[in-house]
């Protein structure tokens, strides 16, 4: 662990509300909460729409789409106070929109979440903005049994594209020993009726719904391979969940997940296309030579998700802050 710093610093992290569903962005919020405070810092989590008041050292402020009005308002209670906004995906994938713009101007420093985020960064912008990856941490699972199962996790959502591993599956031979079992929330409603059908035709198929974080790791730990079929991402928290546990990936070939896995690795396929990830998971099944290499290509980007490493990197950008703010 980094060592606690001698000055304290007074934390305020916001985040998108999206109802009771536990969202990426709450995810990552709740993950950085115990970050600073491992570090030895004050910290509050609210939500956009909260009411702020007066004293914070720094905001930490999600997503640069849906924060309209947060800065303004920390600033109006605490006007030394120092903004980071985390660009964390609909924010700057596919493209950078104008509210996004103005709100990364307004900030002192910017996240990127992995490092091809930056080529989404306008240049002017690029001084400022740190990579931080978010760290993830080894679950213990024993994997038994006669499937070779696969996860996908996720929220019920068209950026998902959430029920492309389902269709995939349904593509492999009579013999195969493919179970998928996949979790998140309906975060459109369109996908009651799709869920129920697909559970109802797909012998291979099971959706266990919204689960705790913890078991959605435990589900990722149990499994032979982890699935990721998103049209964007902002950097696919959930690969970092399946590394540390030695889970290999399959996903689709977008920026937030080639700015972790790097340009080359060999589980990609084509958003959008049921054959070529249906091939996938066949081959990872079949071939053993296939299947060591996704787990060494895996094993090959572990350090980028150390716990150690993304503290680190958190407390030299608040010393920044904090430089800043005393000079």
């Amino acid at each position: 662990m980094v060592s606690a710093i001698d000055q304290e610093v007074r934390i305020l992290i916001v985040t998108p509300k999206a109802g009771q569903i536990a969202t990426g962005n709450r995810c990552s919020a709740e993950q950085w909460v115990k970050v600073f405070r491992d570090l030895g810092h004050e910290v509050e989590m609210k939500g956009v729409g909260d009411r702020l008041r007066e004293g914070y050292d720094v905001l930490v402020a999600l997503n640069a789409r849906r924060i309209p009005g947060v800065i303004e308002e920390f600033k109006d209670e605490n006007p030394d106070g120092r903004v980071v906004v985390v660009l964390t995906g609909t924010d700057i994938y596919p493209e950078v929109g104008d509210q996004a713009l103005v709100t990364m101007r307004s900030a002192d420093r910017l996240v990127a979440l992995q490092p091809k985020a930056l080529e989404q960064v306008p240049d002017e912008m690029r001084q400022k903005t740190r990579v931080i990856v978010q760290s993830a941490s080894p679950i213990e699972m024993s994997r038994e049994g006669d499937f070779f199962e696969v996860a996908v996790v996720g929220h019920f959502r068209k950026v998902k594209d959430p029920l492309r591993t389902a269709m995939a599956v349904r593509l492999l031979p009579s013999a195969s020993k493919v179970r998928v079992r996949q979790v998140g929330g309906i975060l459109e409603e369109r996908y009651e009726v799709l869920i129920r059908e697909e559970v109802a035709e797909n012998g291979r198929y099971e959706c266990l719904g919204e689960v705790m974080s913890e078991e959605a790791g435990e589900l990722i730990a149990g499994s032979d391979l982890l699935v990721l079929s998103s049209y964007s991402e902002g950097a696919g928290r959930v690969i970092g969940e399946a590394i540390a546990c030695g889970t290999p990936v399959l996903s689709t070939q977008i920026d937030g997940v080639m700015g972790l896995l790097g340009e080359d690795y060999p589980g990609y396929f084509p958003v959008g296309s049921t054959e070529a990830l249906a091939g996938l998971i066949e081959r990872a099944e079949s071939d053993d030579d296939f299947y060591q290499q996704l787990k060494t290509a895996c094993a090959e980007v572990a350090s980028l998700f150390s716990p150690e490493t993304e503290q680190k990197a958190w407390q030299e950008m608040l010393d920044e802050l904090t430089e800043e703010q005393s000079s």
